[in-house]
């Protein structure tokens, strides 16, 4: 997302793990690895320690998690899911993707203000993956640069406010070109005018933030305009984006297929029609999800919780963009 406005700091204080939890963890991951597994070692170290490193805990976790993944019964995309880095469950939907369709070991992420929750961190620590992040705020690129994992890994991280005019540029710019393995986007915006956009790079999996509260059958996006913020956008935080259905009609035009959603109702996945005969059908058991979690604002922004239909009440009657007719109508 472009310059978000109310997300929690991550964590990097010590964890504190409690017996119980301590003694939980170690028979989980008992169940499915030896103990002389040098992850299972590792994990028990790090639980046994009277300090213990969050983001060590959680890699190695997510680690454990991918491995044992591949013995789950996937009916759906979100039977995958799993959370090391990412907001919701978006970690094990991607480790699940990348095993099935072992694509290039290359990412771009944009939207991901300091990187440090994110769809795509967990493809360095777990896949060595290269990848490109970028987002509008020069303070979060300058601490992703100087972190550990901007040495640690072949990462490139880039300070810019994306358009569809100068997204295929910056790309071009950075040697992000062809074919990649994942694309995601998430910019709380022009996301579906962005994604019409892009020529220069051929993703084979791509990830969108759609916006839930549009509802699962009209093809819709905000009309675009370059300089759109959130926060500007309508005073609810509520206006903004596209709807899982403009998304699935675009995703059609570019020769992608629409696989599923994550459980938390907000990132839709596509992936490359070539790729398709390495997965099985995700969507026979697939119902629309609409968002449970709840951020509207009244206008003063103090958090409204609403939730439902609620939601699009308040934004009724604001105009957005029918990408079937490409005409102008209202909520």
């Amino acid at each position: 997302m472009q310059k978000k406005q109310s997300t929690l700091p991550f964590m990097k204080t010590k964890l504190t793990v409690t017996k119980i939890m301590r003694n939980r963890i170690k028979s989980y991951i008992a169940s499915f690895l030896p103990k002389t597994d040098n992850q299972y070692i590792l994990i028990k170290k790090l639980l046994n320690s009277s300090s213990r490193d969050k983001e060590k805990v959680l890699i190695q976790n997510g680690k454990l998690l991918s491995h044992a993944q591949q013995n789950w019964k996937i009916e759906k995309l979100s039977d995958s899911e799993f959370q090391v880095f990412s907001q919701w469950g978006d970690d094990g939907i991607i480790q699940y993707l990348i095993q099935k369709i072992k694509p290039k070991p290359i990412f771009i992420e944009f939207g991901v203000e300091d990187y440090q929750e994110s769809n795509t961190r967990f493809l360095l620590h777990n896949n060595n993956w290269k990848g490109l992040v970028i987002d509008g705020s020069e303070k979060h690129i300058k601490k992703i640069k100087n972190s550990d994992e901007y040495w640690k890994f072949d990462l490139t991280a880039v300070c810019s406010f994306i358009t569809k005019e100068n997204i295929n540029q910056i790309f071009i710019d950075h040697s992000f070109q062809g074919e990649v393995g994942i694309l995601s986007i998430d910019i709380d915006g022009n996301d579906y005018w962005v994604w019409k956009s892009i020529e220069a790079v051929n993703p084979e999996i791509i990830i969108t933030e759609y916006n839930s509260v549009f509802g699962p059958n009209r093809t819709i996006t905000i009309p675009y305009n370059a300089n759109f913020m959130r926060i500007d956008g309508h005073y609810s935080y509520l206006y903004w984006g596209a709807s899982l259905g403009a998304f699935v009609q675009l995703s059609q035009e570019k020769g992608y297929t629409f696989v599923g959603t994550n459980s938390a109702g907000n990132n839709a996945y596509f992936v490359r029609n070539d790729k398709m005969v390495f997965l099985p059908d995700l969507t026979k058991n697939y119902e629309f999800v609409y968002s449970k979690y709840r951020e509207s604002r009244d206008p003063s922004g103090k958090l409204t919780f609403l939730s439902g239909s609620e939601r699009i009440n308040i934004i009724s009657g604001l105009p957005i963009y029918n990408t079937t007719t490409n005409s102008i109508e209202v909520l």
